[in-house]
């Protein structure tokens, strides 16, 4: 696996940094975790692709160890794709959780554990992803998202910290940032996102492209134990 690099001033790492300092860009906790200088990002090549996969992965192992060792609030994990720029919807979910696998199966080829606070299985309410052996919720951006906050330039995945949802609850944080984003979002696209939802009370793999689905989409994530013919370490 290669080391992480430094993508810092990358021209897509750039225009991702000025897609978030946007007035109208709802997500608060994303504009904190940038203004902190808690937002790590890795430009690759292709999400319909594994070429990068093996960047990807150890930088992602690298965050998840820098945030054990200060759990500091607003912190993200941003994958940047220079392409494609034209697929739809459909496509751009079907290679979000293309990439999604194939880091999980190194993970688990790896030895790591699943994060014991959530679930494996992508149909229950309490899933989140985990990669070594901390819990992440992914948010999928793209040209052609049909949500205006989704609508970013360039295909990308952005791991949040699930503990860092629980730390904003314990700290009794957590609605009021929620009603602000929901409320942000809602100006910006002028409708109600309808797939958001709490954790426990839907998968939040329903949420991951941004794509509307309905009740009878089925998450394609192979949980551990599921998969055939060993780990993709590609």
């Amino acid at each position: 696996m290669q080391l992480p690099r430094d993508d810092t001033h990358h021209p897509r790492a750039e225009a991702f940094r000025a897609f978030i300092r946007d007035a109208a860009f709802p997500c608060v906790g994303a504009k904190s975790a940038l203004s902190k200088g808690q937002m790590r990002v890795l430009v690759a090549r292709d999400i319909t692709s594994a070429w990068d996969d093996m960047r990807i992965y150890p930088a992602l192992m690298a965050f998840a160890a820098r945030y054990r060792r200060r759990p500091d609030l607003f912190q993200s994990f941003a994958v940047i794709f220079e392409g494609p720029g034209d697929l739809d919807e459909a496509g751009f979910e079907r290679h979000l959780w293309d990439r999604v696998q194939s880091l999980a199966d190194k993970d688990a080829w790896l030895g790591h554990p699943w994060d014991g606070r959530v679930a494996q299985e992508p149909d229950s309410p309490h899933f989140s992803l985990s990669f070594a052996g901390e819990a992440f919720f992914v948010v999928g951006l793209h040209p052609h998202a049909s949500r205006p906050a989704r609508r970013f330039s360039s295909p990308a995945l952005v791991f949040n910290l699930h503990a860092q949802f629980e730390q904003l609850r314990a700290a009794g944080r957590y609605e009021k940032l929620r009603s602000s984003i929901l409320q942000r979002d809602e100006a910006l696209a002028g409708s109600v996102n309808p797939m958001l939802a709490r954790h426990g009370e839907a998968s939040e793999a329903r949420q991951y492209s941004g794509r509307v689905v309905g009740e009878e989409w089925r998450c394609p994530f192979r949980p551990r134990g599921m998969n055939t013919g060993g780990a993709d370490v590609r």
